[in-house]
């Protein structure tokens, strides 16, 4: 097949716009305000970046409900594991909701997506805070090295049974999901469990390289690189590996037939060193195939672009972004700067529209949830001021999410939450007739100040306040204005005339713009909202309810 070349990888120029500003931000944020966007819109690509990919410092770990400190690498420790659980959710919600115009929880979110946490199985919510640590520290640094880290990681020993995987009695679980997961993925398959990426012989090879680790739920194992708590090997009185497979491991043709064996052995065992290196050298291994680069950049393009990827896209755009990521030895920073700053990225690499970028992913309930509040200022309760309340609300909207088929780090599979993997619907999978419908009564609950049994929250949309506030809308008075605004900043394209005049006549009230202005003038001279606010929540409740807010 013959590719005519694009200009896909192209940077574009000039200042963003509300347009590319809105995209940008809807795509690397959870939410935004339009504040925020009106600041993007008079940057250019490099100057929004520079602020969305800084460095953002660690921040304090979460607290119990019940000691109001933290039980992160403490003994103050009050409450069962499944309410530490739920509170290390509350927390991360809290800080995603947050973290304003910065692209790092987005980003630790999207390797949580790929190297998947179960917070029911792992048991242990101080290991999923010391996983999360781990992420946020690779979110735009060495996928490889994260991938090495990860190898060892206390709840990922745990999850995929590593922690049970002996020289006597081998466990395949890791090593098969290592390289079907987490890195090379899937090839063409060539034989019954064999694939052009790997094989079963490969899969069999890296158990035993695998082999001979344990958790340390004291958290008293610190990586020297990173500063986190990790697992560690099961070690004799003579620091020998003494569960370890101390013979050579040979790989397949897949990889060369490379062979890897302990560097120095005591007796029958290798040493702690050696153990340690056969795995750094699995892992380096691994990533020396440009499949393994492609793989990655697939995930990347699916979660922030597109979950469709052409023939055209692959030569266009996944290929170009593998070359960047194998150059930098896999830091994953030059490549976002790459797709990020991309015309394919913003639609500007041809003239087609049915291959566009923007409104073409369906959002997340994290992103339903979050954008929502986000933009019409709802505050989380505050987390030092009053914890239960923060827990109690919080709490709601993760129910809420729930419902809308999303359950913060208890996704149903370890291959992760259906949206991120399961081809062919990908993040088609957040729509059914039951998701939808919960998603369109989450906007109801803002406006009504609910919850999703029904009791009263103090996460509401004030329309009448939030377009009261010039920042907001240009004129309250003018009702096309306040329509198009609203419309403009909501949604991420252009819609119809017909579809905005049936918006804009919710607003209205079927009526004309004058009535409008008569109603907001009345309302501004006499204080009572009632009916403006009527009129403004069965506008912004279509808005929010309709299929276009749905995709981002």
């Amino acid at each position: 097949m013959i590719f005519y070349k694009m200009a896909a990888l192209d940077e574009i120029s000039g200042t963003l716009g509300l347009s590319k500003a809105s995209h940008l931000l809807r795509r690397l944020t959870f939410g935004v305000t339009r504040i925020e966007i009106d600041t993007f819109s008079t940057k250019t690509i490099s100057q929004a970046l520079d602020i969305l990919l800084s460095p953002q410092s660690a921040p304090n770990p979460p607290l119990d409900l019940k000691t109001g400190t933290s039980w992160i690498g403490t003994t103050s420790q009050n409450s069962s594991e499944s309410e530490l659980r739920q509170y290390f959710r509350c927390w991360l919600y809290g800080l995603m909701y947050k973290s304003g115009i910065n692209a790092s929880e987005k980003l630790t979110f999207f390797l949580h997506t790929n190297f998947t946490a179960i917070g029911a199985i792992i048991d242990k919510s101080t290991a999923l805070y010391f996983q999360n640590q781990l992420l946020r520290k690779y979110s735009t640094g060495n996928i490889k090295e994260l991938a090495l880290k990860i190898c060892t990681d206390n709840a990922m020993l745990v999850l995929l049974d590593n922690r049970l995987n002996e020289f006597v009695k081998p466990n395949e679980n890791y090593a098969r999901e290592f390289l079907e997961l987490f890195t090379i993925g899937k090839g063409q398959e060539i034989g019954a469990g064999n694939y052009t990426t790997y094989t079963e012989q490969d899969i069999q090879s890296a158990a035993k390289i695998l082999s001979g680790w344990n958790t340390d739920f004291t958290y008293s194992t610190i990586d020297s690189v990173t500063g986190i708590p990790t697992g560690k090997l099961k070690l004799n009185s003579s620091n020998l590996a003494f569960k370890h497979d101390a013979g050579i491991k040979t790989f397949s043709a897949a990889f060369d037939s490379v062979q890897i064996k302990p560097s120095e052995i005591s007796g029958t065992f290798a040493t702690s060193a050696a153990a340690s290196k056969e795995l750094a050298e699995f892992v380096d291994m691994v990533f020396s195939k440009r499949a393994t680069a492609l793989n990655i950049c697939r995930k990347i393009y699916r979660f922030f672009v597109y979950y469709k990827i052409t023939d055209q896209v692959e030569a266009n755009v996944i290929s170009p972004m593998a070359d960047v990521l194998i150059t930098n030895n896999y830091v994953l920073k030059p490549v976002l700067e790459l797709l990020f700053k991309s015309k394919h990225f913003f639609d500007e690499d041809d003239a087609l529209t049915s291959n566009n970028a923007k409104g073409a992913i369906i959002k997340s309930p994290l992103e339903v949830t979050i954008g929502m509040m986000k933009f019409f200022g709802i505050s989380l309760p505050d987390y030092s001021a009053d914890l239960a309340k923060f827990y109690t609300e919080v709490g709601s909207v993760i129910d809420a999410m729930i419902d809308q088929g999303f359950d913060l780090y208890e996704p149903l599979d370890v291959a992760g939450y259906d949206a991120y993997f399961q081809a062919p619907l990908y993040n088609r999978n957040w729509i059914s007739p039951n998701f939808l419908a919960r998603r369109y009564q989450f906007a109801q609950y803002l406006l009504e100040g609910k919850t999703n049994l029904g009791k009263d929250s103090s996460l509401k949309i004030d329309a009448v306040q939030y377009i009261n506030q010039a920042a907001n809308i240009s004129d309250p008075s003018d009702g096309n204005l306040l329509a198009k605004e609203l419309m403009d900043y909501l949604l991420p394209e252009s819609i119809t005339d017909t579809r905005a005049t049936y918006f804009r006549n919710l607003l209205l009230d079927n009526l004309s713009v004058i009535n409008w202005k008569n109603e907001w003038n009345n309302y501004k001279s006499s204080g009572n909202d009632m009916a403006i606010r009527t009129q403004i929540n069965a506008f912004l409740n279509a808005v929010l309810q309709s299929a276009e807010y749905q995709l981002s």
